[in-house]
């Protein structure tokens, strides 16, 4: 055997039982210091929120739910250029279109998956006529995989619904693009 190898098991074994570290652990210092701590903060006004009355304030560039967009005759804007599908890391869009009697395409299916979806909202950013728009609305669940699968109906719904806060929520947005 060789000597540094039990010079450093003494050494060990010396600075695993100190005296200080035992005499602080008997005399329970770390818990007298976390309820110092916690009496620090106990008389503070609380920081908590209680979620469905109050709300914290979201970013004006915040992007939750999607929607699709109408113009003004009701018809929807979606030209089926295929963009947003192309454009999305996700693959979470799916489009098919169909060519109508007056010439112009539109789409016949056009769905998200939102279980995949990443809202990094390039597909908002691809649109020519800003048809997909990514709304400020959170406040959506699903208990089911199939409740977060959007088709074109139910994106319109959502877009008919909320069509005068996207509109503002646009026109505000627009100096920053």
């Amino acid at each position: 055997m060789s000597t540094p190898n039990l010079n450093t098991a003494e050494a060990s074994v010396s600075r695993a039982f100190s005296l200080k570290d035992f005499l602080s652990s008997f005399m329970l210092v770390e818990l007298f210091k976390g309820m110092k701590l916690t009496g620090k903060y106990a008389f503070r006004s609380k920081i908590t929120l209680e979620y469905p009355e109050e709300k914290t304030p979201l970013s004006p560039r915040f992007r939750g739910l999607h929607a699709l967009r109408r113009y003004e005759n009701g018809e929807e804007r979606c030209i089926a250029c295929k963009l947003c599908e192309a454009v999305c890391p996700a693959m979470a869009i799916t489009i098919e279109s169909e060519v109508r009697a007056d010439g112009s395409r539109r789409t016949s299916r056009y769905d998200i998956d939102l279980t995949k979806c990443i809202f990094c909202g390039f597909c908002e950013e691809s649109c020519p006529v800003d048809s997909i728009v990514e709304t400020n609305i959170l406040e959506y669940h699903g208990e089911k995989r199939g409740d977060l699968y959007f088709t074109k109906d139910m994106l319109l719904a959502v877009g008919d619904r909320f069509e005068q806060q996207i509109a503002v929520d646009k026109a505000a947005d627009a100096k920053y693009r």
